[in-house]
């Protein structure tokens, strides 16, 4: 070939591929296109400084508030720091409503992934074209409406006269759902107003968000693993539990923090539908709206987010990220 084709020089190397373009937008786009990292900076400033301003200067302000301490006589908020407002989430009081959150949180969780599984299991490895199609409709579906709708939906279908009640009737099942009722701690005079009540409507309400985890989690296992499960000898529940489980338990963690965090912040569901005992939400509420209590409310609203960074650091060790 010929060399003299080839520049061998600097100066007959081209500046650019593309002619300068003119106008601010153009000099703009060129500058950007030389600079990509300063088109990285600009774009990402905004959210980051939104973040760290509002985001996490609230929570830097929320953990400081709850280091300062109410006057019992004035009931003026006293600003040095002590450690006297978190010793009262300690009393029997507080220490229940905690208990009582993470339990409740707890036992969403377990009941979202028990549901879950064989749903996302179905859609992963059987549902196919419009059947998987028809399959995430129906689970975003319920994501699409207003949250108070259905809550207070439940609300009725759960109540002394709702469907609930009239189809155990139908069903001469009436005498199972008085049993059922009269339990003690999760019973009450109808399910609106019971712990069972407040635990349908929290699996109702999250669970969607244990389903695509577990789902996606599920389709990332090799088909041809449990096919050669099966062809050395194993069992399918020993395929399920050596070899199924394992490759989608990060799946389930990861659907596990949303069920887990959203339940353990959450007031509203036990607001409406529940007893008259509170939950770590409806005490932060209470504490900072008519008690006035600015520092036992922050004390509270540090609870859940050391026991979600604590369950993070957890999932992170299962690999859940990676199912997100």
């Amino acid at each position: 070939m010929n060399a003299a084709a080839f520049p061998t020089s600097s100066s007959q190397v081209p500046a650019s591929i593309l002619p300068r373009r003119g106008g601010i937008f153009g000099r703009l786009s060129d500058l950007f296109w030389r600079r990509p990292k300063l088109l990285l900076f600009l774009m990402l400033t905004p959210p980051l400084l939104w973040l760290g301003v509002i985001y996490i200067g609230s929570l830097i302000a929320l953990l400081l508030q709850s280091f300062f301490s109410i006057d019992d006589f004035s009931g003026l908020v006293n600003y040095e720091f002590t450690l006297s407002t978190y010793a009262q989430l300690l009393n029997s009081t507080n220490f229940d409503i905690i208990v009582r959150t993470v339990v409740m949180a707890a036992l969403v969780t377990i009941a979202s992934a028990l549901v879950a599984f064989p749903i996302a299991y179905y859609a992963a490895r059987y549902a196919q074209g419009k059947w998987k199609a028809l399959f995430y409709l129906g689970i975003m579906l319920p994501l699409w409406s207003s949250y108070l709708v259905k809550v207070y939906a439940w609300k009725l279908i759960l109540a002394k006269e709702g469907i609930l009640t009239w189809i155990f009737a139908k069903l001469h099942l009436g005498w199972l759902l008085d049993g059922v009722l009269t339990l003690p701690v999760i019973g009450g005079n109808s399910l609106s107003v019971s712990y069972i009540g407040t635990f349908l409507v929290f699996v109702y309400i999250w669970l969607p968000y244990m389903i695509l985890p577990t789902q996606a989690a599920l389709e990332r296992v090799p088909a041809n693993l449990l096919e050669a499960s099966s062809d050395l000898g194993a069992t399918p529940n020993q395929t399920f539990r050596t070899v199924l489980l394992p490759l989608a338990l990060p799946g389930v963690v990861a659907g596990s923090i949303f069920t887990f965090s959203l339940t353990l912040g959450d007031y509203i569901i036990p607001q409406i539908v529940g007893s008259s005992r509170l939950f770590i939400g409806q005490a932060v509420y209470a504490q900072q709206g008519t008690a006035g209590n600015v520092p036992l409310a922050a004390a509270f609203s540090v609870v859940p987010i050391v026991i979600m960074a604590f369950y993070l650091w957890i999932a992170k060790k299962q690999g859940a990220f990676d199912a997100l």
